[in-house]
């Protein structure tokens, strides 16, 4: 297949019309579906048999082919009107010209029965992603309503899918709206969870029962796409251990990081702010991980820090290996292959020269 038409095909929207057009044929029945083909196929067979009988100049096994190809075109409505010249030859080209008329009326109807059912339906919340290294988003709260604000006034264009089983889209426009339950594969699929680049589950409530409920789900989503990585919100601290568990990779107790900052702020004023103010999008400076080119292997952490800061204006916090944050390494620590730096920079773009990979 050619490359454009590959990419045309893996287009979010085509993708989103092949699972309803497979959501349709599953539901029609096959019976009636052959039995239409084969009235269709005996009316053109009879037709041009007619015709072969009655036209003395077709009563051949050439005459009888010519005279099928003759239905066929003219039921598509380019069949050649002086192919047959009796009366009885007439008739029969009228109602060949009446049949196709009558058929491509039926396609037309299901053409446009097609669009008015993809169309309701994408409205419903019924339909399929058919997004790619996209965010998919399990469960609505108030966490979730900021989630969605702060990555709307992010500099990202990462897509977003909502999966949740509501009769109206709470997020607005530019996301798209799955209805379903978060813990079940099917509706998890028309996510497109298998080829997004993580997931995010929040509890629909503050109650125990909602943190087992995200932990179905996450267990939902590592069976289904386990390179798929988690982030989960939960209420109480007890259940982390289960989380982990399950398989989550990033696990955010809201209160407790509350409580915590909390607790700084008390002790050194203004902390809060600087924190809200480094992780919101939006003016001024945020926090971002970025991969590190292979030039940087071997500087020491004074040396990173100094050509961060010097050209791309960046300030750097940590640096990550093997999954696990260093901060404020000792002076003797020096950069290895596969690095990550967690630095606070005015935007993304200045880091763009190093080929850095963000993950959202």
């Amino acid at each position: 297949m050619p490359r454009p038409l590959q990419v045309l095909l893996a287009a979010p929207v085509f993708r989103r019309m092949a699972f309803h057009a497979r959501r349709i044929s599953g539901q029609m029945d096959r019976h009636t579906l052959n039995s239409t083909l084969l009235v269709i196929g005996g009316f053109v067979l009879v037709a041009a048999l007619a015709v072969t009988l009655i036209e003395e100049d077709k009563r051949s096994i050439g005459g009888f082919g010519s005279s099928l190809y003759w239905a066929i075109t003219t039921v598509i409505g380019r069949g050649n009107a002086s192919f047959v010249n009796s009366p009885g030859g007439f008739i029969v080209g009228w109602l060949l010209a009446a049949f196709g008329v009558i058929i491509v009326a039926a396609l037309t109807g299901a053409v446009v029965g097609f669009i008015i059912d993809f169309l309701i339906k994408e409205g419903q919340g019924m339909g399929a992603a058919g997004y790619r290294d996209h965010i998919v988003v399990c469960g609505w709260n108030i966490t979730a309503r900021d989630l969605f604000e702060e990555l709307k006034g992010d500099e990202f264009t990462t897509k977003v899918v909502l999966l949740h089983d509501s009769e109206r889209n709470p997020a607005g426009e530019g996301v798209y709206f799955v209805r379903g339950d978060i813990t079940n594969t099917d509706d998890l699929e028309r996510t497109g969870i298998r080829d997004a680049n993580s997931a995010v589950v929040f509890p629909v409530d503050r109650s125990n029962e909602a943190d087992m409920r995200s932990i179905l789900t996450v267990m939902a989503v590592e069976s289904i796409a386990p390179d798929v990585r988690t982030v989960v919100e939960v209420n109480n601290p007890v259940h982390v251990p289960h989380f982990r568990r399950a398989g989550a990779d990033e696990i955010l107790v809201t209160s407790r990081l509350a409580s915590r900052l909390l607790a700084r702020s008390a002790l050194y004023p203004g902390l809060s702010e600087l924190v809200t103010d480094i992780v919101s999008g939006g003016s001024g400076s945020e926090l971002y991980r970025v991969g590190l080119p292979a030039e940087y292997i071997g500087l020491s952490i004074d040396e990173l820090s100094a050509r961060l800061r010097g050209e791309h204006r960046a300030t750097l916090l940590a640096v990550t290996r093997d999954g696990s944050s260093i901060i404020n390494p000792s002076a003797d620590f020096r950069l290895t292959g596969g690095d990550d730096a967690v630095v606070v920079a005015e935007s993304l773009g200045e880091l763009q020269p190093l080929q850095a990979k963000v993950e959202v």
